[in-house]
């Protein structure tokens, strides 16, 4: 590759690795950028992109040098800061490390992993993605990294091999020469683009319940100048509204993020104490509906514009542009120039941030405090599957009322008001646990736990088949679970109290009923045959005290058969 220069930013080749160079006065800062991340993964090897990471690191630890790692939905990142002799020890380290991964920490980083998803909070749209995407590409930032159980050390490697390479990989350092020293040698592979996005959302607009007393709305768009310049206003409207003048909220916001080389994800945000959410839900919505119509200040697009336009008068321009230049270059995005992108912000018109308006809410997701918001035109996001499976009927040892169904081709759980199926063909997770249980997590997001102390007659022989039918890329060997953490029914209570009584009258029955039918038939039958010869009872009394018993044997017995089998499930 030939070297080039734009605006200021030198671009060429370093060890076969796409690097781009910008000065900038103080210490040297460099980044490695990979084109890999938790979307690329799947939801059974979930976490192996970041555990690559932390194995490429774990020799930096000790120094005093200011450096670190990030593994985000589309790209890995190692970046220092320090002398030009630091960057490149620190950058030729995790070179060498990729190349020859010291697996022998493998199972202590799966732990300092897990002990760094215990303690890590998220955003407020962090939920949005599971709804938005499933359990799949963008969708997987929503989930634990539930694949550490299942890696292993050729995992790591292989992954490594494939996805940090030469060709997968964009070099950027904020001085005007490649550092005396570098050695980046990498595997040789392929560019891989960012993942196709998936959904599982049938329909937008739509909404969902949320635990946070905030609203949170994001949408995905192409990647514009517009759309980045909306988010702005939409910011400054949402501030206006919700905080100056309803008073309902502390933090009102808007913001545009790159998703990949053609989609960005534009988020508004809004908080509000409980006694204020209604009011807040109203507010927010009427700030979109003012927007859709048209209603934007001219002002506030100046303003904005105003703001885009400073940037490019800061002193070391290329330098501050650099790194967003080099994660263009590693997502697929054209780079403009800084003529074009001046040129692209003086054009964009009120009629502009419209049609931009128009298309967030049309794709909007919102996640609302716990309301529905049909009156708005936005559709409940799905809550349950459109089937479930015709297989064997398991019903809960607590509730007869919540039943599994267990079939060839996948399960349902049933309860009142809901169903929810995973297809063994549509299974990103089955979690297998040494007690029994089957963990399944559909596509969709949707997930069905098969716990057999929980359900009647869940068999080995079902479970084969369960197993026989996931695809082994799906499935996670877990570890014992200790015997506290292995559920059981709940005790007698709203649900269990009615089945606990049914179950001793159905035990009464059958005690009255078969000692009815036995004696009152033997004691007739032998008063028939004796006559009038037994005087201790007149004989119609005692003829028709006999016949009660036997015939309430003869009903009894039925009654206690049939509510029996229905307490088993047996309908």
């Amino acid at each position: 590759m030939e070297t080039t220069e734009t605006d200021g930013i030198t671009t060429t080749t370093v060890d076969g690795i796409r690097t781009v160079l910008a000065p900038r006065s103080g210490l040297l800062t460099a980044g490695l950028l990979f084109r890999v991340g938790r979307a690329d993964e799947t939801l059974a090897t979930s976490g192996i992109t970041h555990l690559v990471e932390h194995l490429a690191l774990h020799r930096h630890g000790l120094g005093d040098l200011h450096h670190n790692g990030a593994t985000a939905a589309a790209y890995t990142h190692f970046h220092a800061t320090g002398t030009p002799a630091d960057v490149v020890e620190y950058l030729n380290g995790v070179c060498a490390a990729l190349r020859d991964l010291p697996t022998d920490r493998l199972e202590t980083e799966k732990g300092i992993l897990r002990t760094e998803a215990a303690g890590k909070g998220h955003g407020p749209a962090h939920a949005a993605t599971l709804w938005r995407y499933g359990s799949r590409s963008y969708g997987l930032t929503g989930y634990a990294e539930t694949g550490l159980y299942r890696l292993t050390a050729d995992d790591v490697r292989a992954w490594a091999q494939t996805r940090f390479t030469a060709e997968n990989a964009v070099l950027w350092i904020t001085g005007d020469s490649v550092p005396e020293g570098l050695d980046l040698t990498l595997p040789r592979g392929e560019w891989h683009p960012a993942p196709a996005a998936t959904s599982a959302l049938p329909a937008t607009p739509a909404y969902f319940p949320g635990d946070d007393p905030g609203v949170v709305l994001t949408a995905v768009v192409p990647r514009s100048t517009e759309a980045d310049l909306f988010a702005e206003v939409l910011g400054k409207e949402l501030f206006r509204e919700l905080r100056q003048k309803g008073g309902y909220s502390y933090t009102a916001i808007g913001d545009y993020s790159p998703r990949d080389a053609d989609s960005a994800t534009v988020t508004a945000y809004a908080d509000a104490l409980p006694q204020k959410q209604d009011a807040l839900v109203g507010a927010f919505v009427d700030v979109f509906a003012k927007l859709r119509a048209g209603r934007i200040e001219q002002a506030d697009l100046d303003s904005v514009r105003a703001s885009a336009l400073a940037q490019f008068d800061t002193p070391e321009l290329a330098g501050r542009l650099l790194p967003g230049h080099a994660m263009n270059l590693l997502l697929g995005h054209r780079n403009l120039t800084v003529a074009e992108a001046k040129a692209e912000i003086e054009a964009v018109t009120v009629a502009d941030l419209h049609r931009v308006a128009r298309a967030v809410w049309d794709d909007a997701l919102v996640q609302m405090p716990g309301r529905g918001v049909d009156w708005a035109g936005l559709a409940a996001a799905p809550t349950d599957s459109p089937d479930i499976v015709s297989g064997t009927r398991h019903p809960a040892v607590a509730d007869p009322d919540v039943f599994l169904r267990l079939a060839d081709d996948g399960v349902s759980r049933v309860s009142p008001g809901q169903r929810v199926t995973v297809r063994y063909a549509a299974c990103s997770l089955m979690q297998v646990y040494p007690d029994g249980a089957r963990h399944l997590v559909g596509h969709d997001g949707f997930t069905v736990t098969v716990e057999p102390t929980l359900y009647h007659r869940i068999t080995p022989a079902e479970l084969a088949v369960i197993d026989a039918a996931v695809p082994p890329s799906a499935v996670v060997a877990m570890p014992p679970r200790h015997p506290s953490r292995i559920p059981r029914p709940a005790g007698p209570g709203p649900a269990a109290a009615p089945a606990a009584r049914s179950v001793w009258f159905t035990v009464l029955l059958w005690v009255l009923g078969v000692p009815g039918l036995l004696i009152g038939g033997s004691a007739l039958l032998l008063g028939l045959a004796l006559g009038d010869d037994h005087d201790r009872i007149p004989q119609d009394t005692a003829q028709d005290l006999l016949m009660w018993l036997m015939f309430a044997g003869v009903f009894l017995i039925p009654w206690g058969v049939c509510l029996d089998r229905r307490l088993k499930g047996k309908n």
